[in-house]
């Protein structure tokens, strides 16, 4: 196995995490050609390339490898120096990278985060993806732990299940006066509908078993969760919407649910790097803290 410095191993890190040379440059205070010049010294070490030359710069398979080995140094080393109390206040800048679904963000997840920055003086760097993609930025090594569906753990990290997070398909009553005044959800196929994004498959899921068809209807795509579930209430289309966002619209009568008789149940799991690491072990703490008082039991 090559011998990375440190110096070296931050270098890699700082470029994957800022996109390029020079803002790498910028973030360790050296010069671009210094950068260009440690991540030539590693690839030469390694026989083999780290770092996709592309705008942003990416890992190469062998550069997510070294990355997340990077990465565990620097968190095990932070973990040291706090131990022996000699970070001082240092440990308040160290960014620990996780993943989370927008919904998860949106309703239990950011309290969770608030504790463990009160507690332990963490920074985040949070990275907002699917619950389906999730478990992808684990495997790359660009983040440390991640609010995932996927329940088998990736190599090298611990799978633990937080709870089940209750979507309920709703609409405004405008809406169904116009669009759908039966009620009836074989015709969901046919009207519009709010998604997330493009990856978003949770309300083209719900018409294939509702209605046995692929939704043929006019798509909306609402890309922040706080705007997804407004656009719902303001009568863009009908949608799937956490429990924890639909209630007080539903108590309210601003919204109503299609399917009281099945609501969808999507299992969130917690998975992290398998380190022993007081400040990853103090944030599993409190994520699981959060989740265990905000989703159902399964």
């Amino acid at each position: 196995m090559p011998s990375y410095s440190l110096e070296h191993l931050r270098t890699l890190v700082a470029v994957l995490d800022e996109g390029t040379f020079d803002a790498a440059a910028v973030r360790l205070h050296v010069t671009a050609s210094a950068v260009s010049q440690r991540i030539k010294a590693m690839e030469e070490a390694t026989g083999q390339l780290l770092v996709q030359r592309t705008n942003p710069a990416r890992a190469t398979a062998a550069g997510e490898s070294v990355a997340r080995y990077a990465r565990e140094v620097d968190l095990l080393g932070k973990d040291l120096r706090r131990d022996l109390g000699e970070d001082g206040q240092e440990q308040a800048t160290y960014s620990i990278a996780v993943a989370v679904n927008a919904d998860s963000l949106a309703t239990w997840f950011l309290p969770a985060l608030a504790t463990a920055h009160e507690r332990f003086g963490a920074i985040f760097d949070v990275h907002r993806d699917d619950e389906e993609y999730t478990v992808s930025l684990l495997r790359s090594g660009t983040v440390m732990a991640a609010v995932t569906a996927a329940e088998q753990a990736v190599q090298g990290c611990t799978s633990s299940l937080l709870g089940v997070m209750r979507y309920k398909a709703v609409a405004s009553p405008a809406f169904l006066s116009r669009w759908n005044p039966r009620g009836d959800l074989a015709d969901l196929d046919r009207i519009p509908v709010v998604d997330f994004d493009r990856k978003d498959e949770l309300q083209r899921d719900f018409v294939r078993t509702a209605t046995g068809r692929e939704p043929s209807g006019p798509r909306h795509l609402i890309p922040t969760s706080a705007d997804f579930a407004r656009s719902i209430v303001l009568g863009l289309g009908w949608g799937l919407l956490p429990e924890q966002q639909a209630d007080a619209h539903l108590r309210a009568g601003a919204l109503v649910e299609l399917a009281p008789k099945h609501p969808v149940d999507v299992r969130l799991y917690w998975q992290r790097w398998n380190l022993a690491s007081p400040l990853l072990d103090g944030l599993t703490h409190v994520v699981r803290e959060a989740a265990a008082a905000r989703l159902r039991r399964s």
